[in-house]
């Protein structure tokens, strides 16, 4: 999967409509373990359309959950860019990243992440509020959704597994990102939680036009697909 040059750009500085949202340019991510250098990324040129569901497979360790957040610009790539509508994340600084996540991007995390000190409630409201959108009928009509409207005023202490994976996954539709990134978004539900919660998230691609990235070894997610990358030797192949 080769990348080609820089897309043209409208006067906003976004990327210009029908060109890809995400683009990965000799990307590479490696780590220091002790005297030694783990290479988990080499070289990797992708593209990613607007409006696409993609699930990225490849075994434990392979560097998925690392893609992911380079992506997001969680993380910084050791080599390469990562441009993101338009926005090469690789020049921002950690302040203009956290700025663009809490515009642009919603991050399905597989550890929840949830702030212990919020109630469910209050966990959707925050990422609204920090872009200054509160809108209480929208999160709660998000809780509704994944079927925890109940629980709007418990802390994620006394939530099952499967029900904090709900609340991130309605956390991160919350400020109407238009990039999802999901971390084994159905690995803490039940099959049939795990239907509902990939109904709700394909929704919002389809009928919104937002791009998902789903990072699965849940092979049941590969019908959903519009595309199927494998993660295998630091580099993506579609399948």
């Amino acid at each position: 999967m080769r990348g080609s040059d820089c897309e043209p750009l409208r006067a906003d500085g976004r990327a210009a409509p029908g060109e890809p949202l995400v683009r990965l340019a000799g990307l590479a991510r490696s780590f220091a373990e002790g005297d030694r250098v783990r290479v988990v990324l080499e070289n990797l040129d992708a593209t990613f359309d607007r409006g696409q569901l993609i699930v990225l497979v490849g075994r434990s360790g392979s560097g998925k959950s690392t893609l992911l957040n380079l992506i997001s610009g969680i993380d910084r790539p050791t080599g390469g860019t990562v441009t993101v509508d338009g926005t090469d994340l690789t020049k921002l600084s950690e302040h203009e990243r956290t700025l663009f996540r809490r515009h642009r991007v919603g991050f399905v995390f597989q550890s929840f992440n949830l702030i212990p000190t919020l109630t469910v409630l209050e966990n959707l409201l925050l990422p609204m509020e920090l872009r200054g959108a509160r809108d209480d009928d929208r999160a709660r009509d998000l809780l509704d959704r994944v079927d925890l409207l109940d629980r709007s005023d418990s802390f994620p202490d006394r939530l099952s597994g499967g029900e904090r994976q709900r609340v991130g996954v309605a956390r991160a539709l919350a400020h109407a990102p238009i990039l999802i990134l999901a971390d084994e978004p159905t690995g803490n539900l039940d099959y049939d939680t795990g239907v509902r919660v990939m109904d709700l998230l394909e929704t919002v691609v389809r009928e919104r036009g937002k791009t998902m990235i789903v990072a699965t070894h849940d092979r049941d997610l590969l019908e959903r697909a519009d595309r199927i990358v494998h993660l295998s030797g630091g580099t993506l192949k579609e399948e």
